[in-house]
């Protein structure tokens, strides 16, 4: 598939095999380029894009599906921002968002898949009573087959579908995460 996205791990447009979200410890430091290569290398991945999180990966990531879009979420929000704000003093705390869309999408359609998501997980924290567009180190990408679809935004069908998984799958990984801070 080609992906689209902004990890850390293989960022950009690229061919891509899959992707994986990587725990890290709180306050991590590390070398993210040599960590991520070693994190594929020692789960016989090959290829894949990956994101990185402070979260507890296996009690945090949702998934939801609505038409051909499938997003993957994982969240943690210890570091609300707002777009435009001076941010807040850093601490961990970050939104994954993986899409994988089964249409053939244009890579500007990818762009727009992008522009959706953000969209839909801004509107998303929002309704939830969080004062934020996301936190200071938020992730996404897409995954699709090349392919003849051109228009990704909230007036397609697939924008709508990527609306709705978006926006389940990060609303419960939001309840999630804040079941792992009580």
């Amino acid at each position: 598939m080609l992906a689209l996205s902004n990890a850390p791990h293989r960022g950009g447009l690229v061919e891509a095999e899959g992707f994986f979200f990587m725990k890290v410890h709180k306050d991590y430091s590390g070398d993210y380029r040599a960590d991520c290569r070693a994190f594929e290398l020692e789960n016989g991945l090959k290829d894949f894009v990956g994101f990185m999180t402070a979260a507890e990966v296996g009690k945090v990531l949702s998934v939801s599906r609505s038409g051909s879009v499938t997003a993957y979420v994982t969240a943690g929000l210890t570091n609300p921002a707002i777009a435009g704000e001076e941010p807040p003093p850093w601490k961990p705390g970050t939104i994954n968002m993986a899409l994988v869309i089964e249409d053939g999408l244009t890579v500007g359609a990818m762009a727009n898949a992008i522009m959706t998501a953000t969209e839909a997980k801004t509107y998303t924290l929002l309704k939830l009573g969080y004062n934020a567009t996301g936190t200071t180190s938020d992730g996404i990408g897409v995954f699709a087959f090349p392919g003849d679809v051109e228009w990704a935004g909230t007036a397609t069908d697939l924008g709508l579908n990527i609306g709705r998984a978006v926006r389940s799958a990060l609303e419960e990984s939001l309840k999630k995460w804040e079941s792992t801070r009580s």
